[in-house]
C-alpha cells in the first residue's frame, strides 16, 4: 500500500478526493490517502511546494501561475492528471447591499443584478467604495468576480476594491461588514444564505460556464508513473460514485463531516442537485451544470492555458505575452494517464 498526503480546501469540489479516500477507491487501487485539510490556498500552494503534502486540490489558475512563474518563488513546474471537476463558483453580496440594488428595479439574471449594483454603487458615491473578496489572485473566482462587475458598467481596478479572504472565512469577513461581497465556491455562498446575511446574486457558471475549476496536482516527477496511474483510477471511480444521485446523501453527510466541511448536509445537497437557495426567501438558483461531476469532463484540457492565461492579463496579472501559448503552461494539464486508463492515446 502507497501512502499519499492530499491537501485540500474545504470546498464542495473536493469532492472526488474526499470520495476516494473514505469510500475505499483508492484502497482498491493499493492507495492510502491521508488528507490534509487547510483553510486557504496560499498555505496549501506552500506545503506542496515544500514537500508537506504529496499531491493538492488546487485551483487552475494557481497551478497555471505557479508553472510559469508568476506566483512568488519563481517557476515550479506543476502537473495535473485529473480535473477534480467543473464549475462550483457563486457571487454573493451581503443582504444590505441586495436591499439596495433591487430598489433600483427588477433584477433577473447576471447582467441584470449586476446592472442594478452598478446603478446602487454609483449612488452611494466614489467615497464609500464597496470591497468585494475573491479567494486568491490567480483565480478564476478572481476572473468571474471580474466580469460580473464589467456586467453593470463597473470598473473592477478603480469603482471597488478586490481583497483576498480565505473561503472559509469568507462568511465572518460578510458578517463583519469587512466586504460587501465574494466570489467563492460552494457551500459558503449557501452558508451566507443561511446565515441571513448574504443574497447569492449569480451561479459562476452563468458568468463563464465549463471552467476545469480545480485540478488534483503535483510539482512534475514527485509521484512515480505507476502511482499516477493508480490515483487517477482511483479518482475516476470516485468521480462516477459522486456523480451518481443515488449516492448524493451519502456524499452529502461524508462532505458534511466536522473533519472534512463541517456544514450542513442538506445545504450540501442542494449545491451537489444545482438548486441553490439564493435567499431566505426560498428564491432557488437551479442549474444542473452549476457543480458537475463524472464521465470525460475529468480529463486535463490543454486548451484552458490560453483561457488562463488570457484571464490572467486581463486582470493585470503581467502573463508575458511569450507565455501565452507556452509549453509550460500547457503541460501543466497532463491527459496522459486519462487516456492511458481510458485505452486511448492522448493528443
Amino acid at each position: 500500500m502507497t501512502e499519499l498526503r492530499i491537501g485540500y480546501v474545504p470546498l464542495t469540489d473536493a469532492a472526488v478526493v474526499i470520495a476516494a479516500a473514505e469510500r475505499g477507491f483508492a484502497t482498491r487501487h493499493g492507495l492510502s490517502l491521508v488528507l490534509e485539510r487547510e483553510p486557504s490556498w496560499a498555505t496549501l500552494r506552500d506545503k506542496l511546494l515544500l514537500g508537506i503534502v504529496d499531491a493538492a486540490h488546487l485551483l487552475a489558475p494557481l497551478a497555471v501561475a505557479t508553472a510559469v512563474g508568476l506566483s512568488p518563488g519563481g517557476p515550479v513546474p506543476l502537473v495535473a492528471p485529473f480535473c477534480l471537476g467543473l464549475n462550483g463558483n457563486a457571487v454573493t453580496v451581503s443582504a444590505a447591499l441586495w436591499a439596495a440594488l433591487a430598489a433600483e428595479g427588477p433584477i433577473d439574471g447576471p447582467a441584470a443584478v449586476a446592472t442594478s449594483l452598478g446603478r446602487a454603487l454609483r449612488r452611494r458615491g466614489a467615497g464609500r467604495p464597496a470591497t468585494f473578496a475573491t479567494v486568491f489572485p490567480f483565480s478564476f473566482h478572481t476572473y468571474q468576480l471580474r466580469a460580473f462587475l464589467r456586467l453593470g458598467g463597473i470598473d473592477p481596478d478603480r469603482d471597488v476594491r478586490i481583497t483576498v479572504v480565505p473561503p472559509p472565512y469568507m462568511v465572518d469577513a460578510l458578517r463583519a461588514g469587512a466586504v460587501d461581497g465574494f466570489c467563492v465556491g460552494s457551500p459558503w455562498n449557501s452558508v451566507a444564505v443561511e446565515s441571513g446575511i448574504g443574497r447569492i446574486a449569480s451561479l459562476g457558471c452563468h458568468l463563464m460556464p465549463d471552467l476545469q475549476e480545480k485540478l488534483l496536482a503535483a510539482p512534475r516527477g514527485r509521484l512515480a508513473p505507476s502511482v499516477t496511474d493508480a490515483l487517477v483510477a482511483a479518482l475516476a471511480e470516485a468521480a462516477e460514485w459522486c456523480a451518481d444521485p443515488a449516492n448524493g446523501a451519502d456524499l452529502a453527510s461524508l462532505l458534511g463531516e466536522a473533519r472534512h466541511l463541517g456544514i450542513d448536509p442538506a445545504i450540501l445537497r442542494r449545491t451537489l442537485d444545482g438548486r441553490l437557495l439564493a435567499d431566505r426567501d426560498g428564491t432557488v438558483l437551479a442549474d444542473p451544470a452549476y457543480l458537475r461531476f463524472g464521465g470525460d469532463l475529468h480529463r486535463p484540457d490543454p486548451g484552458q492555458a490560453a483561457r488562463i492565461l488570457a484571464l490572467m492579463a486581463e486582470a493585470g496579472q503581467r502573463a508575458p505575452a511569450d507565455v501565452a501559448h507556452a509549453e509550460p503552461a500547457r503541460a501543466v494539464f497532463d491527459p496522459a494517464p486519462w487516456a492511458a486508463r481510458a485505452g486511448c492515446a492522448a493528443p
